[in-house]
């Protein structure tokens, strides 16, 4: 067996294992992009998804109401991180957590 000469950056086994343990489901890829396509609303979480409509718990009905005017882009943003259509219409609801 032939042995490499420069040794690999550890970032490389790190994201193959990564890629292994990651849940292959929609809820857990919109979870992992999430923070970053929420941006003020990193707060709320995305609670589940069905026929392509996603659920989000808000802590408050301001949240909520504030998440729905914004949904179109929230939408659009995922679908971009996602690399495909995959959300239809957000359904912010207020959990008061």
């Amino acid at each position: 067996m032939r042995r490499r000469r420069n040794p690999r950056p550890v970032s490389f086994a790190l994201d193959a294992l990564g890629d292994d343990l990651e849940p292959a489901t929609l809820i857990a890829k919109i979870q992992r992009h999430w923070p970053v396509i929420a941006g003020s609303f990193a707060s709320c979480q995305p609670a589940y998804e069905r026929d392509g409509e996603l659920t989000i718990d808000c802590g408050s009905a301001v949240q909520a109401q504030e998440l729905d005017l914004m949904s179109e882009l929230v939408v659009s943003r995922l679908n971009d991180a996602l690399g495909q259509p995959a959300v239809k219409r957000l359904r912010p609801r207020a959990t008061h957590r």
